[in-house]
């Protein structure tokens, strides 16, 4: 929460000056009424015009004490924004930089609640702390001009500061701990929609839209039970605080009466006395403040857990010239023992098994997209934790079963183009909002050649790429494609991505015999010769690879050319059940 104060601009300081400024015009208005009135009632008695300049006065504080208001609402809608702006970039950086432990650890739904709604509550705290730290100059100054009056009203006063305070700390622990629970269960609901919108199509074709949002919704009894502890949390507490102010200048004013009674204050100081009473209780007012301190605080930690995440390390190696060899030693992680294990640079290794068995974590482990538990994995001799980022992730290109189209364009999905002049950079938010005032932009290429346009036709994409209305220019958002058409492209950007090593896990099932088969032509005939490894299902993508490695109960069976472990029976029927 400090660190979202910190980062929110100059907004905090705007607030802190603000509230200093009105608090401040707040303590010197009871004082120049109390100076009024007894002007104006000391010109009555001697029929003589006066306190006219301390009426002007009051009039100022007035006007001062308004405009810091103003102020104040202006900056602490700012300071929220920008706090909550700062910390969602910062999670979400922190979540991509984490590879897949952020979703190994927590569900989709729960991360997209942490990094949007719980981000959103941690940037409401510079206002909530601002806010409440500033009561307590009204109190501080109300406490001094009291003793300046007289030094036994500060002691009534501090009586119930004390019991307000009391209220105020029990009340932040219980509300943390109920805003805790209600987001909580707010990730939660978040996570299960999340997966019944991922599966909306099978649950349209089962018919279980009904019992699917009955598990959706299934915690929102304890989502109500928590809305409803808090509710009574904030009530119990406003009646005790309410009670106290009350109480508090009822007391003060009884002895300012005796006071005024025996002739040591006068009426102009009574009244000061009372409002200053007034002011040294506002901390009852706090509860709000107080109320979004407790959910900032439940919500900070649970964006703490995130930003806990140990982020994948890079170091700073190159690649010394190679033909791109992969190297296993004593690898193992999550349940898949690799042991020793050596992929030659520029052959092709497909990577075959029963579902379950690793093929998937074998191709990630090959290029860090996890952590081996134990072991180092080898990319030309360098360990892959000792090359720097932008080295490892152009050395190494990777094509999924479900690939996630990145861009805005085809042409950028296959091989995002970096910024080259300004007209390039990110249009700024007066710009977006007038398009005229933006830099023109040089159009992309409908039909472009070179390496983007050689990937696309080694992953069997160029045809139906130039066949969109706007060829590679075509907006992802007005392309609709098959998900044989998405595999296509996720092909071709690692086709143009990868220099040493390409990873396919998968990355041709949704692909038709024909096309498939052109596919892995590409693959096994690769013009730059990189080294491929292959999580495959098929029999014929097995029998083009220089090697096979069959992996069973989460160890490597067997390697060897595909002819030589078909004599193997239950190597066929890994395959036999592939098929089926």
């Amino acid at each position: 929460m400090i660190g979202a104060v910190r980062r929110s601009g100059p907004w905090p300081a705007v607030l802190a000056g603000t509230a200093v400024v009105g608090a401040a015009g707040e303590l010197a208005i009871p004082y120049l009424i109390g100076r009024t009135v007894d002007a104006f009632a000391e010109a009555f008695s001697t029929r003589q015009p006066a306190g006219t300049h301390w009426l002007a006065l009051c009039a100022g504080a007035v006007a001062a004490v308004m405009l810091c208001e103003s102020i104040g609402v202006w900056a602490r809608g700012a300071s929220g924004a920008h706090a909550a702006a700062t910390l969602r970039t910062g999670v979400l950086r922190h979540v991509l930089g984490t590879g897949s432990a952020a979703t190994r650890r927590f569900p989709e739904g729960e991360l997209v609640t942490r990094a949007g709604l719980n981000a959103e509550e941690v940037g409401r705290a510079p206002e909530t702390v601002t806010s409440a730290l500033a009561l307590l100059v009204p109190t501080a100054g109300a406490l001094v001009a009291l003793t300046l009056i007289a030094p036994v009203l500060t002691l009534t006063l501090g009586a119930g500061i004390v019991l307000i305070l009391l209220v105020l700390r029990a009340f932040l622990r219980r509300t943390t701990t109920l805003a805790g629970g209600y987001q909580e269960v707010q990730g939660e609901i978040a996570a299960r929609l999340v997966e019944a919108l991922g599966g909306a199509r099978t649950i349209a074709a089962a018919g279980t839209a009904e019992r699917e949002a009955r598990r959706v919704l299934a915690p929102l009894p304890g989502l109500r039970a928590h809305g409803m502890a808090l509710w009574r949390a904030n009530a119990s507490a406003t009646v005790r605080s309410g009670l106290v102010m009350p109480l508090l200048e009822v007391a003060v004013l009884a002895v300012g009466g005796f006071m005024l009674a025996a002739g040591d204050l006068t009426v102009g100081e009574l009244y000061a006395a009372a409002r200053y009473a007034v002011l040294g209780a506002s901390l009852s007012t706090a509860l709000g403040h107080v109320s979004g301190l407790a959910r900032a605080r439940a919500a900070a930690g649970r964006v703490v857990e995130i930003l806990e995440l140990p982020p994948v390390r890079y170091g700073s190696r190159t690649l010394p010239p190679g033909p791109g060899a992969v190297e296993f030693r004593d690898v193992a992680a999550n349940g898949l023992t690799v042991g020793d294990l050596t992929l030659p640079g520029g052959s092709v290794t497909a990577v075959v098994g029963r579902s379950g068995a690793g093929k998937s974590l074998l191709a990630a482990l090959a290029g860090r997209l996890v952590e081996p538990e134990r072991g180092t994995v080898l990319l030309d001799g360098v360990p892959l934790p000792e090359l720097a980022e932008e080295e490892l992730r152009q050395a190494i290109g990777y094509a999924f079963e479900r690939p996630v189209l990145v861009g805005e364009t085809i042409g950028d999905a296959i091989k995002p183009e970096p910024p080259l002049d300004p007209a390039h950079a990110p249009l700024r938010p007066e710009q977006a909002l007038d398009p005229a005032r933006a830099p023109r932009r040089p159009e992309p290429a409908l039909v472009p050649e070179g390496p983007l346009a050689d990937a696309a036709r080694a992953a069997c994409a160029d045809v139906f790429i130039r066949r969109l209305p706007l060829g590679y220019a075509t907006p992802l958002a007005d392309a609709p494609m098959s998900g044989g058409e998405r595999q296509r492209i996720g092909l071709a950007r690692a086709f143009a991505q990868g220099e040493r090593l390409l990873v396919l896990d998968d990355a041709t099932s949704s692909l038709d015999t024909v096309t498939e088969r052109q596919v892995g032509q590409a693959l096994t005939t690769d013009d730059r010769g990189r080294t491929r490894l292959i999580a495959a299902h098929r029999i014929a993508t097995a029998a083009r690879a220089d090697q096979v490695v069959w992996l069973d109960g989460g160890t490597v069976r067997a390697r060897g050319p595909h002819h030589v472990l078909w004599q193997d029976q239950a190597y066929r029927e890994v395959f036999q059940g592939a098929e089926s």
